[in-house]
Formats: C-alpha cells, structure tokens, sequence
C-alpha cells in the first residue's frame, strides 16, 4: 500500500524548520510579555509622563513649522538652526567651525549652546520632517525623559517605593526651573543623563569600597577588597556618559559636578570611615573615567577655548543674572498657581530656576528633619544650602533692590569655566536635591505604620500642586518664504554658498536663520545670532559687527525711509557682498517695508529678478 504522504521529519524538513521558528516567535513573544507585566508599573509611568510632556507643549504639535513658543521666539530660531547644521553629520558635511553662519568668518559650534549629540542623533528626524518638528520633539522628550531618569534612580539605587520615587521624579522633570527653561533652552532641559551620571558615580563607590573588617575576623585577615571590574565598567560608563552630555549641554553637566563634590565632602565629613576605605579606588575610577573623556573630548575642549572664533569667558553679567532672594518663596507664573507679578523677580521668562514656592519649602525642610540622621539627607541639605547660596549671584538681591551684601558667588567670580555659568542656575540644582529630600521622607513614611505614613505623602503632595505646569504658551509665526521651501533659492546660489537675506539676521531679530534651517543648512548666511569673539579685546559678544550696508538696509526695515543712494554707497555695498562672499541677494515679500527696501537694493545692486515669492539680485 502506497501513500504521498511523508512519513518521517526527513521527508519534510522544511515543516520541521517552520515549526521550530513558531517556537521560538512564541518564546519570544511569552518572554516579552512576563517583561511588560514585570514592568507595568514602571511603564505606566513612563506613559503619565510622556502624556505631560506632550500637553505641556501640545501648542506647537497642530503645526510645528508655523507654531512657535511664544516667550521665547528668538531661541527657539537659533535652535532650530543648530539642529538643522548639526543633521549635516548625516549628509558628511558637519565641523565644529560651520561657514553657514557668520560669513566669511564661521561659527564656533563649541562656543555655542549647540546641541551637538541630540541633533546627530536626530538628524533624520530634521531631514525628513525639518527642524521645526525635531525642536517640538526634544522639548518634549527632555522633560518626560528627565522625569522618567530620576524616578529610575529613585527607584532603582535608593530602593524607594514607586509613589515616592515618582513624586521625586516628577519634580526633577517638571518642575519650575524645567518648565521656564523648556521655553527653547534645549541644551538646559535636556537632563536624563544626569542620573545615569549619579548611578554611576555610586555604583563607582560602592565598587572601591572593600568593606569592614568583621569583629570575628583575626588580626591577620584581610577584607575582600574593591570590585575591580565593577570599577572599570563604572569608569568606562562615567567616561561616555559625561562625553555625551558635554555634547548636549556642558553646563548642565558643569552643574551636576559641583553638586556632587559638595555632596561627596559633605558624605566624607559624615562618614571618615568610608571615605579611607574607599578614596583611593574611587580617585582611581574617577582618574581613569576622565582620561578615558579626554581621550575623545580633548580636541573639541581644545577647538571651543583655543580654536577659531572660540571665545574662554562668559558673555553674561553675573550681577545681572543673579537669583532674587525673594524668588524662592515665590510661585513660577507657568505654575497654575502662579501670578504675573511674580516674573519682576527675575530676567525673563526662561530664568524660573529658583521659583520654588513657600509651601515646598517649609514641607522639604520639616522632611529633612523628619527623615532622620541620615549621610544622605546631611549631604543633601549641605548641598541645597551652598547651590542655593551661589544662586544668589556676587551680591544680594531682595525684591529687585540690590542689598550691597556680598553673596557666596563672589569668591568664583572671574574663575576659568565658573564664569561661563549664570548664577541664578545654580538654583536648577535643588530639583534634585529637593526631590531627593522627598523621596527619602515619603519612602519612610510608607515604610512604616500610623499616621506619618498618610501625613507624610500628603503633605508633600500638597507643596507640589501649586507648581502643577501649564501649558507653554505659543504663537502663530510667519511661513518661511516658498522660495525657500520649494528649493528656488538653488536658482540664485549654489549649495554651500552664501545667501544675504534682507534685513540680515541679528541676535534680537534671527529670523532669516528659519530660512536656512528650512533649507537644511544648505547655504550660509552673514552676520546672525551666535556668540562670537567680537567683545572688546576679543572677548566674547553676542552677534558681530554690522557692515555699512547691512546697517543701512537694516534701518531702511526699521523706519521705512529711502535713504540717498550715491556711487559711495553702491562701492560699499559690492565690498560688502565682496566681503562676505554673498552669491545672491534675496529680499521676500513679507519683509518689512519690503517696498522701501526693494526701491533701495536696486539703487545698490540694479534691477531685480522675481523667483516665486521673492526678490533676487546675483552678486
């Protein structure tokens, strides 16, 4: 009797191959299913954060290209445009000194509040959907990704139950001094390294620590001795952790620094015994994480000091800068429970740092109290009161008078690097620390029994809800004209050549820079919004020097007047264009008294070409 059917797995082996993926593809999805049940929780909260950070800034998402946050245009212009130069990584045409910027001198990418990492990393984000929708993305995800960092760290390293640490992580990622500087800060809000740079550090310290003798041990025992490999893993991981972020924002980084060498000396003063055990494997890890940084960061360290157009000082006015002392008992006015007339107490919108609000204040106080004799909340409370103090910039400031009493600030002023950091972000650093004081508090509280465990959560949920954000708010901006979005621009300069927009981008008006972002960074512009060694002696400066022209068609946008043009001017207008190696002029429609200024170009360089929405000239 005979059959077709295959009677043995060698008749058939393909069925055998089939059904043995089957398996593995039902393995798998078992296994992936146990992790997301193992993690629900951890994953709901990284869902209510995510769905935060997306209403926070829901203003910009119906039309990122036409939608702009409001209290801060000007940066957000200047961002935009570092994204879309530092997306020319993926196209290979990226260096630290850009030339689509600052014709004919460049710009000092490192010099800058770049965001180096975060816009190689999105690069096909900007390319695809342009640098618009990378901006509204990133200043999403800087707050959902901070919060979510801390609450891990919280989580994770202090062993903290979930409510605690997501009332601390929140804090971190949403807080005053996060939401003032979403307002187009990317490099500040951009923090979800940090505490990988904290775990890290004590995942560092706990690994050189060889322990206790025991009491029952002999005189000739010996402890096990530092974990040698969890040190050099820690140390290689510290090196591209802090490598990243100095390529994302060195001042944050700066930041983090100083808070932990408080808290370490702080932690050492409390616990000498530690401290012998452990500093000479620790100095050694923290030695061998720095070389390893250096290794990759000593050139572009070098480029942004020494390099050119590099500037080594700060640009900004420490007294100028500096943190009202008042500012601390009140509420940020992008809190619900916020009011104009507190923004007198700082420079801007942007400047909340240390709006921490009176009722946070007194509940992290009586929690540091509460929670014990602890190293930790000694080193926290250590740590607030110093970064606090520094906050307060060269000399005290009460309710905007200035009070002529020297702060803390003044015994740092004019150091190398030190000056480069505004006082008032000093206070960006208590987030952390305030939301550690809290989680330590709370986890206690549910830790144990009676009243302190409904008391203690309740109180700190009450100091937090005056700070509850609302939404950034945002505006309607101008389209970028459709002689840029329809590539006609190609038609008056070749790629990587330089176009001259009118009026030119300034620090206070850099709205032409949106035409080359829009553009992919395809052309260079002169002059802009950049800092740049233009200050007296070479000193840094905002911006650089205005050429005759430029100055004249700037004033021509400003007042509408037509100015007399004679064969001076036309001879200074081709030094100009001369100079910064301009191969065409372009003037849109919507420019302001763009009339006047059209009448003015052709006295300057002739008649002009219409290409779509613009006026041209070649040079």
């Amino acid at each position: 009797m005979t059959s077709a059917a295959p009677t043995t797995p060698d008749a058939a082996p393909d069925q055998v191959f089939r059904s043995d993926d089957q398996v593995d593809r039902r393995t798998r999805a078992v296994r992936l299913l146990a992790a997301v049940r193992r993690h629900r929780a951890d994953l709901l909260v990284a869902v209510v954060w995510v769905a935060l950070a997306g209403w926070l800034t829901h203003g910009l998402w119906p039309d990122p290209d036409g939608r702009t946050l409001a209290l801060n245009p000007e940066d957000q212009a200047l961002y935009e445009w570092f994204l879309a130069v530092d997306a020319r990584a993926l196209l290979g045409d990226f260096h630290l000194l850009t030339d689509r910027l600052n014709a004919p001198d460049g710009v000092n990418l490192m010099a800058n509040t770049t965001v180096i990492a975060l816009g190689v990393v999105c690069a096909p984000i900007t390319l695809l959907l342009g640098a618009p929708t990378t901006f509204a993305l990133l200043a999403a995800a800087n707050l959902a990704g901070t919060a979510l960092a801390w609450y891990l760290l919280f989580h994770r390293t202090l062993r903290a139950r979930r409510l605690a640490a997501a009332l601390g992580g929140g804090l971190c990622g949403f807080g005053p001094g996060m939401i003032s500087q979403s307002n187009s800060h990317l490099h500040m809000t951009a923090q979800w390294l940090l505490p990988v740079i904290v775990w890290l550090v004590v995942r560092l310290l706990r690994a050189s620590d060889p322990g206790p003798t025991t009491p029952d041990e002999t005189a000739h025992a010996r402890p096990a001795g530092p974990d040698r490999r969890r040190m050099i893993s820690s140390a290689v991981g510290l090196a591209a952790a802090v490598t990243a972020q100095v390529l994302i924002g060195e001042e944050v980084l700066f930041l983090c620094a100083v808070t932990l060498l408080v808290m370490a000396i702080s932690y050492a003063v409390a616990d000498r015994e530690l401290a012998r055990r452990a500093l000479p494997g620790f100095a050694g890890g923290l030695a061998i994480a720095a070389g390893l940084a250096l290794l990759v960061l000593g050139y572009p360290l070098w480029f942004q000091f020494a390099g050119p157009q590099g500037v080594a000082d700060g640009m900004f006015s420490p007294a100028y800068f500096s943190a009202d002392l008042s500012s601390w008992w009140a509420i940020s006015p992008l809190s619900v429970a916020g009011s104009v007339e507190a923004s007198r107490l700082t420079t801007g919108p942007a400047e909340y740092n240390t709006f921490l609000g009176w009722p946070l204040l007194l509940v992290t106080a009586a929690c540091a109290v509460w929670a014990g004799r602890r190293r930790l909340v000694r080193a926290c409370v250590v740590a607030a009161l110093v970064m606090g103090a520094l906050s307060l910039g060269p000399e005290v400031v009460f309710g905007g008078t200035r009070t002529a009493l020297p702060g803390p600030y003044a015994l740092l002023a004019g150091l190398p690097v030190v000056d480069g950091a505004l006082p008032m972000r000093f206070g960006l650093a208590l987030l952390p620390i305030v939301a550690t004081l809290l989680v330590l508090a709370v986890d206690r509280a549910l830790r144990g029994t009676g009243r302190a465990g409904r008391l203690v959560p309740l109180a700190v949920v009450a100091a937090l809800l005056p700070l509850f954000p609302t939404p950034l708010p945002t505006a309607a901006r101008p389209a970028v004209p459709e002689f840029i979005t329809g590539g006609h621009w190609r038609q008056c300069v070749q790629p990587g050549g330089v176009l001259v927009p009118v009026p030119l981008p300034t620090p206070k008006e850099p709205w032409p820079m949106r035409w080359a972002a829009a553009a992919d960074a395809g052309f260079g512009l002169p002059e802009g919004f950049f800092i740049g060694p233009y200050g007296r002696g070479g000193t840094a400066a905002m911006g650089t020097f205005k050429q005759p022209t430029s100055a004249l068609l700037a004033d021509v946008a400003r007042r509408g007047d037509q100015p007399a043009i004679g064969d001076e001017q036309r001879r200074q207008a081709a030094r100009d264009v001369d100079f910064w190696g301009a191969s065409c002029v372009a003037l849109a429609d919507d420019a302001p008294h763009a009339d006047s200024l059209r009448a003015t170009l052709e006295q300057l360089y002739g008649p002009a070409t219409r290409v779509a929405d613009a006026w041209t000239w070649r040079v």
